[in-house]
């Protein structure tokens, strides 16, 4: 059994309706507060009950994956604010921007030298300033994770800023907040959020407690999405809202995979949204981690759960990995070439996803051959 310690953020709440009142509860952490926000209409609600308790609100609107511009725009701004709090309501990457300006505006060095991978990777020299997390998307799980991913156009990369202390101190998920969500992100923040239960219950790195998450949220989760992409559901909104939950507190305790090995790299690259990659790139993975289970003599009885579990939830017989492959191309999701990944560009594309840091956590070391076939599939 591997031993293992459990990071999360400081508070967790979780509940229809959990959101109302929630510019009270940011105000007990400063007067100065940034709020990174996208275009849901819940953020006007929090900016005005924070105004209304006296704060001095900055608010940023996050359009897209957070880039490296972006994020030393905001951290520029927070501290001519003097900002004492950060609150971000939005997708998974309003809530990561929201997490690297927390971290940053108290910073002494500019933000390459803690990035990962194209920068410096530096510890943080200064704890981050409080931050609080409403998610108004079931995908990510950033809402209880220690890193915030950051492109980085100048080296076509998507890489993290991470610490311990980047952990929210207050995470609020309120399903109704994703009611109504666009099909098309519903589909692909859905399958990140599957993908973010499934790589950490066949990761190296399982534990009994991200086990215990992974067990429940993965048939929920893949119910969940299969009929959401059938009509509004609130009661599926609900089930996919703690799906993402769980996938974020099993991934910042057991890791993840190959597909987020390719992910971030694919991300930085082409420009691809990134749960949308996680979903096109889900069934060639696990095909080629199962072949290799299977060629080096490994065990194979969370694979063939899994596999169980996609069959079940897709109502099949056949084959569970082909039919999941034409279930998300049915629901409208698009081919890596049609996200502009190149056929050219796959062995480079594979020989850089072989290094990220997601790969430590696939249950098999793939070699570049097998993840230049994953990507020759999903093209």
């Amino acid at each position: 059994m591997n031993g293992f310690e459990i990071l999360t953020a400081g508070r967790v709440v979780f509940g229809r309706g959990r959101a109302e009142g929630a510019g009270a509860a940011v105000r007990t952490w400063g007067a100065r507060v940034i709020l990174l926000r996208g275009s849901h209409p819940a953020a006007d609600r929090i900016a005005a009950e924070l105004r209304a308790e006296g704060a001095a609100v900055e608010e940023i609107r996050q359009k897209g994956e957070p880039l490296i511009d972006d994020l030393d725009a905001a951290v520029a701004r927070g501290r001519a604010l003097r900002a004492e709090a950060v609150v971000a309501l939005g997708g998974g990457s309003v809530i990561d921007m929201g997490k690297a300006v927390a971290a940053l505006i108290p910073a002494a060095r500019p933000a390459m030298s803690y990035l990962e991978v194209v920068g410096e990777g530096r510890p943080l020299d200064a704890a981050p300033l409080p931050f609080i997390a409403l998610p108004t998307t079931a995908g990510t799980g950033a809402e209880v994770t220690k890193n915030a991913v950051i492109g980085v156009p100048s080296h076509g990369r998507k890489v993290s800023l991470r610490d311990d202390r980047m952990l929210a101190d207050l995470a609020i998920i309120d399903p109704s907040l994703t009611d109504n969500t666009p099909r098309s992100v519903t589909l692909a923040s859905g399958l990140d959020a599957v993908t973010q239960v499934i790589e950490p219950y066949l990761s190296c790195r399982a534990t009994p407690f991200t086990d215990a998450l992974c067990r429940d949220a993965i048939p929920r989760g893949l119910a969940a999405l299969t009929r959401l992409m059938q009509a509004e559901d609130e009661g599926a909104r609900d089930d996919l809202a703690l799906t993402s939950l769980f996938g974020g507190l099993a991934l910042a305790n057991a890791g993840l995979g190959a597909v987020h090995g390719f992910a971030g790299v694919l991300g930085g690259q082409a420009g691809a949204p990134h749960g949308a990659l996680c979903g096109r790139l889900l069934p060639g993975v696990l095909r080629a981690n199962v072949q290799a289970v299977e060629k080096q003599g490994g065990e194979i009885t969370r694979h063939r759960e899994v596999a169980g579990w996609i069959a079940a939830a897709l109502g099949v017989t056949t084959d569970p990995l082909d039919a999941l492959e034409a279930r998300i191309t049915e629901w409208g999701l698009l081919r890596l070439s049609e996200m502009g990944v190149a056929a050219e560009e796959i062995p480079q594309l594979a020989k850089a996803s072989r290094a990220s840091s997601s790969m430590r956590g696939n249950p098999v070391d793939l070699s570049e051959e097998a993840l230049e076939a994953v990507l020759r599939e999903s093209l």
